[in-house]
């Protein structure tokens, strides 16, 4: 099922035994345009504190009203290592992340590289010191290319012909968190209205001057059919080609 990121964020999260808090934002990776984690702001029950969560958490996606259900207990979620929110997400911390949970990492191949299963969360506890250990090395210094997708709100779409419109939503599939399409509104200077943008039209990312380059010419995006956000999970019906 496809759902609308924009109608996400500030949706609750239920563990098994309590409300653990709100979506805030998500991290994405932004060399195989995928999910990779959920922001929560634990609100009052955590004070000051944001954590993340992984889709492997969420099981088979299921929404209860404007509450998502995670499979996993508050303890778990008070004991899981600490976010610097004014820090990039390091692959160090991924390591010690995954480490407590006892999941697979996407990194090596296991669980969800492109994210194609949904493996049993199993209670937390520590992986084999080899399956941790293995590529921690190689890629403790690397970028993990996580990005926050509310960031890009408002990133100008940049085509070869110059820019047209900005980045306002990113639609999800809830099968494999992959970002099925992005949202960009073309400007009141045109029609003014919203069209999709599959992630293989997108080249790059350019961070510092705010924009995302596409291969698409003004012409077609202009031309595009018109997307209108639903009030529920997005129909496929919403998609071309």
């Amino acid at each position: 099922m496809l759902h609308s990121l924009k109608q996400l964020l500030g949706d609750k999260l239920a563990a098994s035994d309590g409300e653990i808090g709100q979506v805030k934002d998500f991290y994405f990776d932004d060399l195989n345009w995928v999910f990779r984690y959920l922001i929560v702001d634990t609100g009052s029950w955590l004070p000051g504190r944001l954590v993340l969560i992984s889709p492997q958490a969420l099981g088979n996606f299921h929404q209860d009203g404007d509450s998502l259900q995670v499979n996993l207990t508050q303890h778990q979620i008070e004991n899981s290592p600490s976010i610097d929110s004014h820090e990039p997400v390091s692959r160090q911390y991924e390591v010690e992340y995954y480490r407590y949970y006892g999941w697979p990492s996407y990194w090596i191949g296991g669980g969800m590289g492109i994210m194609g299963g949904m493996p049993v969360v199993p209670p937390a506890h520590l992986m084999p010191v080899e399956q941790a250990s293995h590529g921690s090395s190689r890629h403790d210094d690397e970028d993990p290319h996580l990005r926050s997708a509310r960031s890009l709100n408002g990133y100008h779409n940049q085509t070869s012909e110059g820019t047209i419109g900005h980045v306002t939503d990113f639609i999800m599939d809830d099968k494999n968190w992959a970002i099925h399409r992005m949202v960009v509104e073309t400007g009141h200077w045109f029609s003014g209205k919203e069209i999709l943008i599959a992630p293989n039209h997108i080249d790059r990312i350019s961070y510092e001057e705010s924009k995302v380059f596409v291969n698409v010419t003004k012409d077609a995006i202009l031309k595009a059919p018109e997307y209108h956000m639903p009030l529920g999970p997005v129909n496929m019906q919403d998609f071309t080609p």
